[in-house]
């Protein structure tokens, strides 16, 4: 279940790739997210029958919604408009998990491994070979690009940290709760551009590319990676994220023709060898002792 939960995730980065070539970035972003929150809300209704909500609970999904929807998305999808969507597919879902651990180290102030801190060297040195990669000013928009997929990877690491707190009670529908949330403030930031959008002249295949990216990506892969995590745990989960880029990196490479240089390649297997240690905190798995 959490590798076809790791390919919806994966196959959102180039399918946004296409949608944000039809309309401008912002109202791709609310296409997805609008439409993902409201099937969210329908496959609660329809498997609950209602949604109770507590004391604070609009609050926090508001706060969680700001971040790991509004604020994401609103870089992600900025990013997407000027770079290629198989950088974003490698920054964002590696790099993500080295700033959280990062984070949580300086603010917690706790001791860290020594395998754990040479994961976040190589991370943090990795994103910068990945830049470097890029080739400078000769690509000011990919470049560009590539930063914004950056601050949206900070973005996501600041909803991780605080989404524990914010996301209480049932999950599925805390997150479909912060979807809306997060939908509204989109809706607000893509006011100015959507008259400019043609939407007489949209093709079918845009709005089979927006509704898999409302169902799959966003609805679906919610529910999946929630039971997923019950059914192998946490620890087994965060490891298999990085299967995510895997699936975004060979979907752009497949059907957008995208590609990125050797520096590039080398940042980016630096910065998921430096996500495994980060996450991990060890140098080698450990196995488990088994009886006789």
């Amino acid at each position: 279940m959490l590798t076809l939960n790791m390919a919806l995730w994966g196959s959102a980065f180039p399918l946004s790739k296409a949608a944000v070539e039809d309309v401008p970035h912002q109202v791709a972003a609310l296409l997805r997210f609008g439409f993902g929150g409201l099937a969210m809300l329908t496959w609660l209704l329809a498997t609950r029958g209602r949604i109770s909500l507590g004391r604070g609970d609009l609050a926090r999904a508001a706060t969680a919604g700001a971040l790991g929807v509004f604020g994401y998305n609103a870089l992600f999808f900025w990013g997407l408009s000027l770079a290629p969507s198989i950088d974003g597919s490698i920054i964002v879902p590696v790099f993500a998990p080295v700033l959280t651990i990062a984070f949580t180290v300086l603010i917690q102030r706790e001791r860290t491994s020594a395998a754990r801190a040479t994961g976040l060297a190589l991370g943090i040195g990795g994103a910068v070979v990945f830049l470097l990669g890029v080739g400078g000013l000769a690509d000011g928009d990919r470049l560009l690009g590539d930063l914004i997929y950056l601050a949206a990877a900070v973005s996501w690491s600041a909803y991780t940290l605080v989404s524990k707190r914010m996301l209480t009670g049932d999950p599925v529908q805390a997150t479909a709760l912060a979807t809306l949330s997060g939908s509204v403030m989109l809706a607000v930031m893509a006011l100015p551009a959507v008259p400019t959008v043609a939407w007489g002249s949209l093709s079918g295949n845009f709005w089979l590319v927006v509704a898999y990216l409302a169902i799959g990506p966003t609805a679906v892969a919610y529910v999946f990676y929630y039971r997923g995590v019950r059914a192998v745990g946490p620890a087994t989960a965060s490891v298999m994220m990085f299967l995510s880029p895997v699936f975004g990196a060979g979907g752009a490479v497949l059907f957008l023709d995208e590609g990125m240089s050797w520096t590039q390649g080398a940042g980016a297997l630096l910065m998921l060898a430096g996500a495994l240690l980060a996450v991990s905190g060890r140098w080698l798995p450990r196995l488990r002792k088994t009886t006789p």
